[in-house]
């Protein structure tokens, strides 16, 4: 039986908190948040126990943690949990900068604990059956992958803007379905609404060949989840909402047959599993990181109106 806790009880720490609580194996040995009314409350409905100084959770002797608290305190509670013992799945982005997101990494390497981050659509079912599709090479080699993801925005975020909350998503998924690198990107953004930017258009090419598209907003006054793969032999509609996939070749019109499931379920499963079975898991440290890089390397680009390299 492994014993989990959740720092952080907002939106999406109450579903991590949920989640861990009907999982076979797995004892939610307690919750944590600053607020005590709201972690009290929650630690009575899920029979457990509430902590208002992670630190003192931490002190229980967890097995794994999910980190899910505001960007800028992601270095400092995941490396206390990791050398607390225990392992952590740090909410998206990692980091707020490449040089924190780094300072986890080696600490869950040299005390030999796992880092996994949070990237949820890697778990959304029609984000795996689509990259089945690409790897098998029924939509011939991928040229151009272009996503929308946007909506009305969300007061709860104050502490970064559109690209590193939102978009940070796509650019990881793109990465992913490639199975490759961002080497350069070019963002058109601005900010209307928020102190930060609240849309953009990000451009990427990935291995110096291929092409990236992420359109990110919180001014559509309703919320789109989209992805569109263009292969040589055809191409893919994916629905992240929806969790369909659609493909269009020159005879045909088909629906990929994927079965509903809550992708943070998917996650948290497949995290647990990598602590049993002592596996590296993905995307790991190192992809959050590329991923949280492009996302800094988008908001300098279209600060600075300029092409952006991305180094390894």
């Amino acid at each position: 039986m492994l014993r989990v806790g959740v720092i952080g009880a907002g939106a999406m720490g109450k579903n991590h908190i949920r989640i861990y609580s009907e999982m076979p194996g797995v004892e939610l040995a307690g919750i944590s948040d600053i607020d005590r009314e709201l972690v009290e409350g929650l630690a009575l409905q899920y029979d457990t126990k509430a902590f208002t100084d992670y630190r003192e959770m931490l002190a229980q002797g967890l097995d794994a943690v999910s980190i899910v608290v505001p960007t800028k305190m992601h270095r400092q509670v995941a490396i206390e949990a990791i050398e607390a013992g225990a392992h952590v799945l740090v909410e998206k982005p990692i980091a707020d900068t490449v040089e924190n997101a780094e300072a986890i990494i080696r600490a869950a390497k040299s005390n030999n604990r796992l880092v996994m981050v949070g990237h949820i659509e890697r778990f959304n079912p029609a984000v795996i059956k689509l990259k089945e599709i690409i790897d098998s090479g029924l939509l011939g080699k991928i040229v151009s992958i272009s996503t929308t993801r946007v909506g009305p925005y969300n007061p709860r975020i104050r502490d970064v803007g559109v690209i590193l909350d939102i978009g940070v998503h796509d650019i990881d998924i793109i990465s992913f379905l490639y199975g490759t690198h961002v080497n350069q990107v070019y963002a058109v953004a601005g900010a209307d609404i928020h102190s930060f930017e609240d849309h953009a258009t990000i451009h990427m090419r990935l291995d110096h060949e291929f092409s990236g598209l992420v359109e990110v907003n919180w001014l559509t006054p309703h919320k789109v989840r989209k992805l569109t793969a263009l292969g040589v032999g055809g191409v893919a509609y994916l629905d992240y909402i929806d969790q369909t996939v659609e493909l269009h070749d020159s005879g045909w019109v088909r629906k990929a047959k994927i079965e509903p499931k809550e992708p943070l379920k998917n996650e948290l499963e497949y995290f647990i599993d990598c602590i049993n079975k002592g596996k590296q898991p993905e995307p790991s440290g190192m992809d959050g990181k590329h991923a949280l890089k492009v996302s800094l390397a988008a908001i300098s680009s279209y600060k600075e109106a300029k092409l952006v390299e991305i180094e390894e």
